[in-house]
């Protein structure tokens, strides 16, 4: 995912290093913005205010609207994936289960990496389910010759924030069920990544959606 920042980069960082120290009129200062720029960079990324992202996914599903909200708030246990992108170490649910009901209840969303766990603050059923995330797993794992590890970029840096459920009923005894996931994150460039982040956080949606279905249309 970093390769076309990453090599772009490097090669400017390189050749602009070189320069610097190959020119028989290299001053201080230059030597000295050599130095300077790490921690720049370093206080920039600890002090920089990420905005907040939505995603939303919608799907059409053969059941009416009790009976889909049934399977959000009792959602079982979710097959295996078979997509690479998780199975290469991408978090994705494995099952999801509420403790209590209505407001004020607590919602669990196992992942692959850990649990999330979420404060409901709207139960509108069969309408709308609404909570706050108010704990984050890691987003991946990442590969490692040395076993287990925990580099910075897996902690507090893709945060889900909050999420929604809305169920709307159609036609013929079906449904609309529309899911959105608030989150941030703090990668640079925002936009480059934000391309990365949708796209994942709209797979797993669809995780989670395609079981709903399955087992409301069963």
């Amino acid at each position: 995912m970093s390769l076309p920042l990453t090599l772009p980069l490097g090669c400017f960082g390189g050749w602009f290093a070189y320069r610097v120290m190959s020119s028989k009129r290299a001053s201080r200062g230059a030597m000295a913005m050599l130095l300077i720029i790490p921690p720049a960079t370093y206080a920039y990324d600890t002090h920089a205010q990420p905005p907040i992202y939505s995603v939303t996914t919608a799907i059409e599903i053969a059941a009416p609207p009790e009976r889909v909200w049934r399977r959000i708030v009792n959602l079982s246990q979710l097959p295996n994936p078979h997509e690479w992108y998780f199975r290469a170490g991408l978090a994705y649910p494995t099952s999801a289960r509420i403790e209590g009901t209505g407001a004020g209840a607590t919602r669990y969303c196992d992942f692959s990496t850990g649990p999330v766990v979420e404060s409901i603050e709207v139960w509108d059923a069969p309408r709308v389910l609404r909570f706050r995330v108010t704990q984050n797993p890691a987003p991946m794992r990442e590969w490692s010759p040395y076993g287990e590890i925990a580099p910075k970029h897996l902690h507090g840096y893709l945060i889900s924030r909050e999420g929604e459920f809305r169920l709307t009923p159609l036609a013929g005894n079906r449904t609309l069920l529309e899911g959105t996931s608030w989150y941030q994150h703090g990668l640079w460039p925002a936009p480059y990544w934000r391309l990365w982040s949708d796209a994942i956080v709209h797979r797993i949606h669809l995780r989670v959606f395609n079981q709903i279905k399955a087992l409301a249309e069963h």
